[in-house]
């Protein structure tokens, strides 16, 4: 049997802890700085800033449309209202990483 996607994580710690390792800064230093380049990412995105990491990929803010949707119990229709969403969108050098694999 092989593995299940959800059986392969890696957590913000994981990273932190693999950080360090390979740095040599404690875990606490590189916590912070992790942490606070999550923070500036999401503030970026409340902005509507649009975010690109070379090699990685692109974070931006789309507007979706008001539309209508139905309750799946019910069957009656429910009125969806227009909003923004955070989406990503993965670059072609990493998506071409992740396919090697």
């Amino acid at each position: 049997p092989g593995l299940h996607p959800t059986d392969v994580q890696m957590t913000k710690q994981d990273i932190v802890e693999d950080i360090a390792l390979r740095t040599g800064l404690t875990k606490k230093e590189v916590a912070e700085a992790v942490e606070l380049f999550l923070k500036n990412i999401g503030q970026a995105l409340a902005e509507g800033k649009h975010l690109e990491i070379r090699g990685f990929g692109t974070f931006k803010v789309k507007q979706r449309k008001a539309r209508m949707a139905r309750n799946p119990r019910t069957g009656e229709a429910v009125p969806v209202p227009e909003r923004k969403v955070p989406v990503f969108k993965v670059s072609k050098m990493l998506k071409d990483r992740v396919a090697l694999t």
